[in-house]
Formats: C-alpha cells, structure tokens, sequence
C-alpha cells in the first residue's frame, strides 16, 4: 500500500498560510525560517547546507578545491564571517579539509569509526543518523521495528531543520515492516503466562496504529505543504516477533539492535498488570556502512545482507497494512 498525498486545499494553505499549515500538522515552526520577501540574507546553515549538497551530489570530488571563500561569498550575498562559519561545519562533519591561506577541498574520504565511538541508545543515534540521512538529495528509509515510536521521534527532530531549509531533500521514501496485528507475537505477554490475556498485546497494537499513522501523517505534511516535493510512505506487516529492530539509511548504512525484555508494570482497563515488554528507545544500535566510512569488508557486506534480508520480507510474506 503506497501512500501519496491528495488534494490541492493543504498545498494552497501551506502556499497563503505556512505557518498556519505547520501548526495545522504539529510541525515546528522555526525562527530561521526566512521571511516571504527574501530580504535575509542565507544563514551560516543555510550556505553549509548548500555546500553539503554538492558534495553529495559529485559536484566537486574528494580531493578537488571549493571555490574560494571570495567566491563563495560573492555567491551567496553573505559576509566572509558567514563563509568561514558554514565551511567550519563541514570541517566538523569531515566533509572538508582547510587550510590556511587555501581553499577548502573536499574530504578523500567521509568521517570514519574512531575506535572509540560505540553502540548508542536508538532515541540518540537514530536521530542523528537520520538527520545525515537527510542531507542527501534522495532519501530512502527501511525500517523493521516494533512500533515506529523511535522512527516517528527520529524525524520529529528532524522537522525544524526541514521547516527553515537547513535540510531540504528533494525526495523521500520510506518502508515500515511491523508485526501483524493477527500475529499472536512472543512479547509483550503477563508475567502471570496466561496465555488467554491478551491485552498487552492488544496495547501493543494500538500503539503500533497510533505510531504509525502519525509517522504517515507527519511525512506526508511535507508534501501536502510544499517542504519536500516527493514523500512516500509504505506501511506492511509480516506475522513474526521482532526481536531485533532494523533501519537502512539510503542503502548505505544500517543500525540495528536487539530488544531485551524487562518486566514492568502497566494500567490495563482499570487494573495493574505485571508485563514483560521491550522499551525500543533504550535499545543500543550498532552502526554499519558499506560506504567511504566502513571500517572493512565486513561492515560493507553485514548492509547489503540486510538489505537483502529486508527485501526478501518484503517481496514475499509482507502484506498491506491499512491504517484507515
């Protein structure tokens, strides 16, 4: 089930009323959001954003000259100090290399693993990972999880980025594989193993709708209002426990992590009930690459394995959901 958005009544709002628009999907509206008549000039993000763009796209190649920083500002209508700002940014990203008195070349490689970067909860690196990810022109998201809880916060986040322009990708498509509603899954369950309650997971599903619509809804406001010219979302399910949750970033990185159980208590119609459960946010998720960044072969051939897991999941036993 494919998803695009209809109808031209949001688009002339998010055309008249913008900010009434954003408010209308609970999407931030940011302060940097340049003002209709364009008389701001670009802010350090902005440039930084721009300059981003390039380089991902193959405008200058690892190891070629930017344009000089009198170029650049020239260019942007913006102060050498703006300039100065927007490549220090890079700089930090490891996109580009500067030195003194030369211009700023483009990295020979992207940012690599330093030895002590580590696995980090899914609400922290998820979110990071997805703002990169947004950088590119075409974004591509897969997503294997439990609910989308951290999936919908992740691009949350993102939203005043994506509102003021500091992130503007032309595309976005996104695939969800979530468990089954019919699915009698391993987890959450009472601690009591009685197998004839089934409301934990009856709980467990209306959370799974209640965080999946509002994923949709909140990827498909970028569209309805202009923000982002292409969004797809395709929702399906596949009668299995996830027992590990699974995000592929633009084919070239996936995280991935293992949910563990923890027994905790939990309000079900009026009564205290003692559940296991995972809580995906803490899960910690380990991070690979089959880009500039990998560490070896390894790393590059664990992303295309899982490319190749997902997609089978997804060609064969997967089924529509409707969230409507």
């Amino acid at each position: 089930m494919k998803l695009f958005p209809v109808g031209g009544k949001l688009k002339t709002l998010g055309r008249q009323l913008p900010e009434a628009g954003r408010k209308l999907y609970r999407l931030p509206v940011s302060p940097e959001t340049p003002p209709a008549n364009g008389e701001r000039p670009p802010s350090r993000e902005h440039v930084a954003a721009a300059l981003r763009r390039r380089i991902h796209d193959g405008d200058w190649h690892p190891g070629t000259s930017l344009p000089t920083q009198q170029e650049l500002e020239a260019e942007f209508g913006v102060k050498r100090t703006v300039i100065r700002q927007a490549l220090g940014i890079l700089q930090r990203e490891g996109l580009v290399a500067m030195g003194r008195g030369a211009p700023a070349t483009v990295a020979e490689t992207t940012p690599a693993h330093r030895e002590t970067d580590g696995p980090r909860p899914a609400g922290v690196e998820l979110a990071d990972r997805v703002q990169v990810a947004l950088q590119a022109p075409h974004v591509t998201i897969d997503a294997f999880s439990l609910t989308t809880e951290t999936l919908n916060a992740a691009f949350s986040g993102a939203m005043p980025a994506i509102t003021s322009g500091t992130l503007s990708p032309r595309s976005i498509a996104v695939r969800v594989l979530l468990p089954g509603p019919e699915a009698r899954l391993a987890f959450p369950r009472p601690v009591s193993d009685d197998a004839g309650d089934s409301r934990p997971l009856e709980r467990s599903h209306a959370k799974m709708r209640r965080y999946a619509s509002t994923l949709r809804d909140q990827l498909l406001a970028l569209q309805e209002l202009e923000l982002v010219p292409q969004v797809s979302i395709d929702i399906r399910t596949v009668a299995i426990t996830p027992v590990q949750k699974l995000y592929l970033l633009n084919g070239t990185e996936s995280l991935i992590g293992y949910y563990q159980l923890v027994e905790h208590s939990v309000e079900i119609d009026k009564e205290e009930l003692e559940i296991y459960d995972a809580f995906g946010f803490r899960t910690k998720l380990f991070r690979s690459s089959n880009g500039p960044d990998r560490r070896d072969e390894q790393d590059a051939a664990f992303v295309e394995e899982s490319q190749l897991w997902y997609e089978s999941l997804w060609s064969t036993i997967a089924r529509p959901f409707a969230l409507d």
